[in-house]
């Protein structure tokens, strides 16, 4: 995977964590089935609150793995599955 596309992908993924954690995601998504497939197979039990602490660990995963990808181009192509 080339760098622009590493770049734009995890600018997606942290883009809808950030919604989740701050634009009022977890309350969309709150109780909702949708949240299953988005999140977790158990978010739909979890409360706002729940949902907003996984997307901020989400977040924290991601930018660990973002910068791991940035000197470490061959763990680009682990990640993505292709090179």
């Amino acid at each position: 995977m080339t760098l622009l596309w590493w770049i734009v992908f995890h600018a997606i993924g942290a883009l809808f964590w950030l919604w989740i954690l701050r634009w009022g995601g977890a309350d969309w998504l709150e109780g909702t089935f949708l949240s299953g497939f988005l999140v977790s197979t158990f978010a739909p039990r979890w409360s706002a609150e729940g949902l907003r602490m996984f997307a901020l660990l989400m977040l924290i995963v991601c930018a660990i793995s973002f910068v791991w990808g940035l000197f470490m181009p061959e763990m680009r192509c682990w990640y993505s599955g292709h090179c």
